[in-house]
């Protein structure tokens, strides 16, 4: 089971996700070979995968979240075909098996449309609710989920960020030239600079450069995928939030800023608040609600769903209670 130094590792690895080994460790206090083999230990039982991805909005695109209500038998057999579809970027399933919510990205704004005409008739599916992101909230790093105690400080993050480019925006789309480069990124984010040569027939001081320039640019993102509750936390829940207007924008700085906020977005429709909340059971879900949520001005009501499972985070499918890379599930 892991401990608190492997959550420590991945909040630094969430804070810079290419961080060397013996940085991490210093910050630590530990050595680089005890980061390095706690972090490919982590990746070798498919608790954590770190991936280097194109940046969606330097392509235009924009993301959706869809909440699917379905009868319970088809649940299953659609959550796992949207899984598999490029342009759905998370699946998961939630309310005791009766609702699909997932996140599509869409080139123009509308792409979602063609995928949901797609989706099966004859009842299966009894109702859908598609909402913009208009804006995501929280810092990289800043909310790690895993609990103060088991959390870097905030001098330890500042430490590992201090020489963080800060990329350009808005953020400027890759080159064709960039494509070997990103897809070895998509396998492994963490790749040395000899095996992201290998992989793409470069030079290692052309992988370097380019490296700097795409992070630059904005146009490279990394995302750190992870089971939590392989860490010890097995509460995972979706709140949809109805805040007063003029205070959305801070409701959703200081939600996106709680160490059991993985992710907190203002979107379109009659919940203009998202927050995926993850616990590590559900008194400290309750504790969680009654405290620190209940202490956000501004919030005048609420929808829970509690997910059941999920299939899909970011660029990683959950195959066998593993993270995989979708080609090899």
């Amino acid at each position: 089971m892991p401990d608190d130094l492997d959550r420590r590792i991945i909040h630094g690895l969430q804070c810079a996700p290419r961080v060397s080994f013996r940085r991490l460790g210093e910050v630590l206090g530990v050595s680089e070979q005890t980061v390095a083999r706690r972090y490919a230990a982590l990746r070798r039982d498919g608790v954590l995968r770190v991936v280097g991805l194109g940046n969606p909005s330097a392509h235009g695109q924009v993301e959706w979240i869809a909440r699917l209500r379905c009868r319970p038998d088809a649940v299953d057999p659609l959550a796992r075909s949207l899984a598999r579809r490029p342009e759905v970027a998370y699946v998961a399933v939630a309310s005791g098996g009766s609702e699909i919510i997932c996140v599509i990205r869409s080139p123009d704004g509308t792409g979602h449309d063609e995928l949901l005409r797609q989706l099966p008739r004859a009842g299966a599916v009894l109702d859908v609710n598609v909402d913009l992101v208009v804006r995501t909230f929280g810092d990289l790093g800043s909310a790690p989920w895993t609990g103060p105690d088991a959390s870097l400080t905030p001098e330890q993050v500042r430490r590992l960020t201090a020489d963080r480019p800060v990329p350009a925006d808005p953020p400027q789309p890759p080159g064709t030239e960039d494509l070997p480069l990103l897809r070895a990124l998509a396998e492994d984010g963490r790749a040395t600079h000899t095996r992201l040569a290998e992989l793409t027939g470069w030079s290692k001081p052309r992988v370097a450069r380019r490296l700097e320039a795409l992070e630059a640019a904005g146009s490279l993102s990394y995302d750190v995928d992870t089971l939590p509750e392989r860490l010890g936390y097995r509460l995972n829940a979706t709140l949809w939030l109805q805040v007063d207007l003029p205070l959305l924008h801070a409701a959703g700085e200081r939600i996106g800023g709680h160490h059991e906020c993985a992710f907190a977005a203002a979107i379109s429709g009659r919940h203009n608040l998202m927050a995926v909340v993850i616990c590590r059971d559900t008194p400290d879900f309750y504790r969680y609600l009654t405290t620190r949520l209940a202490g956000v001005a501004g919030v005048r009501g609420y929808e829970i769903s509690v997910r059941a499972h999920r299939l899909k985070q970011s660029a990683s499918l959950i195959h066998h209670g593993r993270l995989v890379h979708p080609g090899l599930a």
